[in-house]
């Protein structure tokens, strides 16, 4: 599976997105395949700009026919997030997302959501995914993907970053070996990205945040599976005591 932003190919857009895509129950696979690729571009695993995978790629991935994954297709780009362009780099491409509407979208976010039960659980399936990376051990080819995903979150503009440290956490997600709690994780990281995005970035936070991501790997690697989970405590304590602030 590949993807492409402006003609490059990305060849880890696979494990991207891995802990989203996956196939679909019977009976309802317009409904699902609509809430995982809408997850997908929530989160920011396909860029702005940035090609999703072929149709016959995602029809296979999540077990669904073309012709529903062109009905879902249609919808997105009715409401434009996605673009169909022909072509020899043709395919479909995510569209910038509006700018955030002012007070009232912002009320209207916080007030559709359960901001402390959000929070628990993101810190539950944190906690828990750290803890179980450090205690089975990282093979190589997984801990080459923890730095890569650790490096792209410091090397990343600012306007960038809060999608970077939304792979990178998911990258975490998925290395705990349970599929389930990498799912349940994207779902609940969509919500905490929407309650991000209604706070500004601040440049102190983010340092301290990439300390914490630094210290989460080093105890990741080591195999210090209390140390892991400390660590993505207290980054999470971090995050909710921002939205906290900012939203409650």
């Amino acid at each position: 599976m590949t993807g492409t932003v402006n003609g490059t190919a990305d060849s880890g857009l696979t494990d991207r997105l891995s802990p989203v895509l996956r196939p679909v129950r019977a009976g309802s696979g317009f409904e699902e395949t609509l809430e995982q690729i809408l997850q997908v571009i929530r989160l920011g695993l396909v860029a702005e700009g940035e090609r999703l995978p072929a149709e016959r790629e995602l029809a296979e991935r999540l077990r669904v026919s073309r012709v529903t994954l062109r009905e879902v297709l249609k919808v997105l780009t009715d409401q434009g997030l996605v673009e169909s362009r022909r072509g020899r780099y043709g395919g479909t491409f995510v569209l910038p997302r509006p700018a955030t509407a002012g007070e009232d979208e912002l009320r209207r976010r916080v007030a559709d959501v359960d901001l402390e039960d959000v929070l628990r659980f993101r810190e539950v399936l944190e906690v828990g995914a750290a803890g179980l990376c450090a205690a089975h051990g990282t093979a190589d080819e997984a801990a080459v993907r923890l730095r890569a995903a650790l490096t792209a979150t410091h090397d990343a503009p600012l306007a960038d970053y809060r999608r970077q440290d939304t792979l990178f956490h998911l990258t975490v997600a998925e290395l705990s070996g349970s599929p389930t709690l990498a799912a349940q994780y994207a779902a609940v990281r969509a919500t905490v990205n929407d309650l991000l995005d209604c706070i500004p970035l601040l440049v102190r936070n983010l340092e301290h945040s990439q300390r914490q991501h630094t210290a989460l790997v080093e105890a990741v690697l080591d195999g210090d599976a209390e140390g892991a989970r400390e660590v993505m405590r207290e980054h999470c304590h971090g995050t909710a005591a921002l939205l906290r602030g900012f939203l409650a």
